[in-house]
């Protein structure tokens, strides 16, 4: 999305850890312990840089706000 159309608010990304755990060999397994994992989080500056990390591993993530 261009970043003069961002808008204050509360928005949801959805990471497809499964997809990724698998294509890059770390899990083989059908069902997984993370699959997609969805992430809501607000904007209370629509002109601040936003980048959203995910540290993850096949049993555990971790986020944040990034710079």
């Amino acid at each position: 999305m261009p970043a003069d159309k961002f808008k204050t608010g509360t928005y949801e990304l959805v990471f497809f850890a499964g997809d990724y755990l698998r294509n890059s060999g770390q899990v083989t397994e059908e069902i997984l312990f993370l699959d997609q994992i969805p992430l809501r989080f607000g904007m209370d500056d629509a002109a601040a840089h936003y980048h959203v990390p995910l540290l993850l591993s096949p049993f555990g993530y971790s986020t944040y706000r990034g710079s």
